[in-house]
């Protein structure tokens, strides 16, 4: 056997996916990414941070906020959900602060990373197919329990100043590693910025890039 053909069957890593709770596009590439990454034997790595505090440092700010772009945005947005074949309803407040709903999913992923991975789909519907409001603990914890999580054991993790800690840290490796906006993408190095590029994550696992 080479060389090469032992670099072939070594497993591949997983595919980081960064996303905001508040952002609909996280929302329509979280229905997406795990049935796409299975297709070429990938597993993703669900990493929720915090667009605000990323903005600080990019300068951007809330599509929704930007003037006619933002208007296109919810129409496209709308356009894209139907396509997909999922529901969309906006929230009344958007931006939301989602810090209680990352903080709650590093720490569900610690314990049980499928849960984890059930309770960020569960959170985004509540937030983007009901037009639900997660922002504060509370519904965080509500929303847990109805996947199966322990409510009191969750409530009482969320103000943990390590759980706390743990979401500062996963935000600096994340604007680290380039991420500058929800949802984004690495797969093996490579970045993806973008619901409309999930068609080139997937020609990169195809093909192994270009």
């Amino acid at each position: 056997m080479t060389e090469a053909d032992t670099a072939e069957d070594e497993p591949k890593g997983p595919i980081d996916f960064y996303f905001d709770f508040s952002s609909p596009y996280g929302y329509l590439a979280a229905h997406k990414i795990d049935e796409m990454a299975g297709l070429y034997d990938r597993a993703v790595d669900w990493k929720p941070v915090l667009l605000g505090v990323i903005f600080k440092t990019t300068g951007a700010q809330p599509l929704l906020d930007i003037p006619i772009k933002g208007v296109y945005a919810r129409r496209d947005m709308e356009r894209t959900a139907r396509m997909m074949g999922l529901p969309f309803t906006l929230p009344e407040v958007m931006p939301f602060p989602s810090v209680s709903a990352a903080r709650a999913v590093y720490w569900v992923k610690d314990q049980d990373p499928a849960k984890a991975v059930a309770l960020v789909k569960a959170l985004y519907d509540e937030a983007f197919a009901k037009g639900g409001d997660i922002r504060d603990a509370e519904a965080v914890v509500r929303v847990a329990g109805e996947t199966g999580i322990d409510p009191a054991a969750l409530s009482a993790a969320l103000g943990e100043p390590a759980v706390k800690e743990r979401l500062k840290t996963e935000i600096e490796s994340a604007m680290q590693a380039g991420v500058c906006g929800s949802p984004f993408f690495v797969v093996d190095g490579e970045p993806f910025w973008g619901a409309d590029r999930l068609d080139h994550v997937e020609r990169w696992l195809a093909t192994g890039g270009w």
